[in-house]
């Protein structure tokens, strides 16, 4: 399915979120998620499914000043 991940079109075989996160190679204990604008917490991630068409935001903290 293509979806739409930090403003960039993809094509992902994850079903959930959590799936998406581990697919894209994130640390799923130091990223915030967001799915269609609406922030989905760790514990929810795997109940959180995408659908065509989805925005999904996948945020880590930046270390800088």
């Amino acid at each position: 399915m293509q979806i739409e991940l930090n403003g960039e079109r993809i094509e992902t075989g994850a079903a959930s979120l959590d799936a998406l996160v581990e697919e894209r190679g994130h640390d799923a204990g130091s990223v915030a998620t967001a799915l269609d604008g609406a922030f989905v917490p760790r514990p929810l991630r795997a109940a959180a499914m995408l659908r065509d068409g989805a925005r999904v935001e996948i945020l880590s903290p930046m270390q800088g000043g």
